[in-house]
């Protein structure tokens, strides 16, 4: 990945906010046929590893998982939106402006496991669900439904878990320009992408403590 060092992201706690908030992650393995990409919702776990572990679960028909012991890439994109010109202050300046994007990401790699565990599994979808059933006005929870169906669920699907070697953010959100311009880029965002308008106001520009 192209990374100048003044859109490199190293804290921790930013990078592992942006894989809780987006957890639906670009899972890249290399089969004999070249790279194959899959979008698989991952668990990050922190304390587990030198830079953490993840972990989420395939489809048994999904060959994935027989990948086993391969080097793996987890993609994880935040905030991002098109960044128009029109917005710098600098264009009544000087005119010389040009579009971009700005954007959030996380690529986490490390070694692909498997993990072909009934209550492993059990516990993993358990964690998932109430994750991503904690906004709902009535969470559905994994007991809602049948016991005999869900342990058909669990042997139709193998978890995966990653133990990573490097962590690495990027965080492209306007921090090379001036603070008037990055002004005039938060309040051009602020209607359609409030999310990136946030960022781009608590950018630190490069050198800046």
């Amino acid at each position: 990945m192209y990374l100048p060092k003044h859109f490199e992201q190293t804290d921790r706690e930013h990078l592992g906010g942006l894989m809780r908030e987006r957890p639906l992650a670009t899972l890249i393995t290399v089969t004999p046929d070249g790279p194959s990409a899959d979008l698989i919702p991952l668990e990050y776990i922190a304390g587990v590893g030198a830079h953490g572990t993840l972990r989420g679960h395939v489809a048994r028909a999904n060959p994935l998982w027989q990948r086993a012991g391969t080097s793996a890439l987890a993609v994880f994109t935040g905030p991002e939106a098109y960044i128009s010109p029109g917005w710098y202050a600098s264009k009544k300046e000087h005119g010389k402006v040009v579009p971009t994007w700005n954007y959030t990401m996380v690529q986490a790699r490390g070694v692909l496991g498997a993990v072909d565990d009934a209550p492993w599994l059990r516990a993993l979808v358990g964690r998932l669900t109430a994750h991503h059933e904690a906004k709902q006005a009535r969470p559905w929870q994994v007991s809602d439904a049948p016991d005999d169906f869900v342990q058909q669920m669990l042997c139709a699907i193998v978890g995966i878990e990653i133990a990573l070697t490097s962590l690495v953010g990027k965080w492209k959100v306007s921090q090379n320009r001036s603070a008037a311009d990055r002004e005039g880029v938060a309040e051009g965002l602020a209607a359609a992408h409030a999310d990136m308008s946030v960022l781009v106001r608590l950018a630190k520009p490069p050198g800046a403590a």
